[in-house]
This record gives structure tokens, C-alpha cells and sequence, in this order.
């Protein structure tokens, strides 16, 4: 018997990836996945490639500060997983917190450290005594927040963690060694130029996202007013130098990240050194592959997964060009979940995560 895991907010498109891969789970045993809209439908008919590998249906969520469910009792569980719009887990996280439930957050809930940053991009923060406490989840730059909170869990409490979202993980992947290094320049601008699948952007279709206007078009939006500005920023140690634009991209699955970072005075690293600086950085994340010098990484080679492909280059006006490919709901949110559930359930990262992209 493993561990009893719940999925809130399982008909979108995190939550359900959620779903596909807590289902097959070797050590998670899925016991509830809820959908207020599709409550009572089998997950199957909604999403018809479950068909002959999971029966369940979806239930409904009665409270959103919610400690009972319709038919389930969260208490009962040990993992609860929330792919819920921001500000909503902020809600839902207390109650299972103090009914001894782990959560692990897709949100921006509990990411940023500082309320009043969270307030300024946000909302003002209602559960700021679990914001202090919750481990963020980027398990290959925050490591030592995961294992602290699996000794915690360990120990019998209830732990929360935020994952980070999608282009601050592909962002983040791509320029920490340079940066963790001190190759960069501390005083300069970084830019971060990301392109993302429409999946991204949830399953509900806008006047963006809509087939007839995302087909056959590439554009930038939030320019200079993204919200994952400031999470990059923090992750990276970039507070006010950070210029990041996203781009939307005509395909389902997959985000990129180009990254250019100028060279500190006095740094001139080869773009071979550099490649050997990342993969000792990168030698003890098994999810994560440094590319050969020369050769970029592709969105198709990681869709599907959790895995992370990272290129870097030097170039010859005096930049560190780096670049980082996940699949936006693999590695930059279902899989990061269960990733850092595996890392706080005391398992190891890659259980339930092994899979290939499909190679052609």
C-alpha cells in the first residue's frame, strides 16, 4: 500500500497530467481527483486517453476552504496536490495543513518568500505564516528546502511546498551555474526571452488562445508586467535587472528559454569550459541533460516528461547565451510536483518520472 494521494484541480491541463502520472505511480496510490465542473464525470470520457487505464470519476469539491470533500475525507491522505488558480490554494492549504496533510502547490501561492511582492503581482497574501514555512520547489536549485522539509515530514509534520512555475524553472535551469559561478556580471541587466505551448496558459480558451488566433501566430505578451518576472528574480538573485518577455507559441506542450547574461569583468570562459562547468553542476540531477557544445536543446525531446535539457554558449560580444527546454507541464508543473513529492516523501526523485520524450 503507498502513500494516499489527491488531486484538486484535476480537469485542467496541470491536473490532469497530475492524474496521468500519479496513476501509474509506483509508490502514490491516486485516491481522489476532483473537478467542480466535471464532478460525477469519468475522468475517461473527458479525456479519452484514459480509456481502459483508469475508471474513476471526477468529484466535487464542497468548501474551498474545504477539510471534508464530497465523498472523501483529506485527512485521510497524505499527499494532497492543488492545480488550482493563484490565490485559491491559499485557502485550501491551511485546513489540510492542519489535518496533517502534505501539500504540494502548483500555484504562485506559496513561491515568493515576501508577501508584499506576492500582494504587489497578486493579491494580498491570506496564509502568510504557511508562506514562511512552505519549501519552494526546484529540487535541482533548492535542494536543501526539500530535504529539510522531508526531515520535517519525517519527523510527523505535515509540509507544504510551492513549486515554481514554468519559464522561471526553464529560466532558472538555464543561467544559475553561470550566475551561482560569479561569471556575471552583477551590475548588468539579464534578459530572458522564453516561448511557451498555449497548454501554458490553462484550459480555458481566450481571445490568445483561441485555435483560429494561437495558429499560425507567434507573439510576445506581459512584456515588462509578467508575473514570473519577480520569481525569476528571486530565484536568481536578479531583484530589478531581470528583463523577461514571454512568447506564445502554436504548439500544445513545451516552453524554451534563451537566456543572455553578460560576462563579469575579467571572466572569459570558453564555451567548452562552460559546458563542463554545467554538467559538474548539473552531474548529481538526473532530470536535467547539459547538450554538448555546439548543440541546442529541442522542446520535442522533453515533451512528455519531466525532464530538462540545457544548452550554453559564449558569445563574442562579451554574453553567456543559455538556454533551457522543458515541457511546461511536465517539468514545469505536474512532474515538478511529484518530483518534490518523491523528494519529501523520501523517495527517489525520478520514481514515477522515468519516461523518454517521443523521439520522432
Amino acid at each position: 500500500m503507498g502513500y494516499r494521494a489527491g488531486v484538486v484541480g484535476a480537469a485542467g491541463f496541470a491536473g490532469i497530467e497530475l492524474v496521468r502520472l500519479l496513476s501509474r505511480h509506483p509508490e502514490f496510490d491516486l485516491a481522489a481527483a476532483t473537478s467542480d465542473a466535471l464532478a460525477g464525470t469519468p475522468i475517461a470520457k473527458a479525456y479519452p486517453a484514459f480509456t481502459g487505464v483508469t475508471d474513476p470519476a471526477f468529484t466535487g469539491v464542497t468548501d474551498l476552504a474545504f477539510s471534508t470533500h464530497e465523498d472523501t475525507d483529506f485527512s485521510a491522505f497524505d499527499v494532497v496536490f492543488l492545480a488550482v488558480p493563484h490565490k485559491a490554494a491559499m485557502g485550501m492549504a491551511p485546513n489540510l495543513i492542519a489535518a496533517g496533510v502534505t501539500v504540494v502547490d502548483l500555484s504562485a501561492d506559496f513561491r515568493l518568500k515576501d508577501p508584499a511582492i506576492y500582494e504587489k503581482w497578486y493579491a494580498p497574501h491570506t496564509a502568510t505564516d504557511l508562506l514562511a514555512q512552505a519549501a519552494f520547489g526546484l529540487p535541482e536549485l533548492t535542494g536543501d528546502e526539500l530535504a529539510a522539509a522531508a526531515e520535517r515530514r519525517a519527523a510527523g509534520e505535515a509540509v507544504l511546498v510551492g513549486c515554481a512555475g514554468c519559464y522561471p524553472t526553464a529560466t532558472s535551469l538555464a543561467a544559475a551555474p553561470a550566475i551561482r559561478a560569479g561569471l556575471v556580471d552583477a551590475a548588468a541587466p539579464v534578459v530572458a526571452d522564453a516561448v511557451s505551448g498555449v497548454t501554458g496558459a490553462g484550459k480555458k480558451a481566450t481571445e490568445r488562445t483561441h485555435y483560429c488566433f494561437a495558429n499560425e501566430n507567434l507573439e510576445a505578451y506581459g512584456v515588462g508586467t509578467h508575473r514570473h518576472t519577480p520569481e525569476i528574480e528571486q530565484i536568481l538573485g536578479l531583484e530589478g535587472r531581470l528583463v523577461f518577455t514571454p512568447h506564445l507559441a502554436p504548439l500544445n506542450r513545451g516552453l524554451l528559454s534563451t537566456v543572455t547574461l553578460p560576462l563579469a569583468p575579467g571572466a572569459a570562459p570558453t564555451t567548452e569550459e562552460l559546458v563542463e562547468l554545467y554538467r559538474d553542476f548539473y552531474a548529481a540531477s538526473p532530470l536535467v541533460s547539459v547538450m554538448d557544445a555546439g548543440v541546442q536543446p529541442r522542446t520535442a525531446s522533453v515533451a512528455g516528461t519531466c525532464r530538462a535539457q540545457v544548452g550554453v554558449a559564449v558569445h563574442p560580444a562579451g554574453m553567456i547565451v543559455a538556454t533551457g527546454a522543458i515541457d511546461n507541464l511536465g517539468k514545469g508543473a505536474a512532474g515538478q510536483g511529484v518530483q518534490c513529492a518523491n523528494i519529501v516523501f523520501g523517495l527517489p526523485e525520478t520514481c514515477g518520472l522515468e519516461e523518454i520524450a517521443n523521439p520522432v
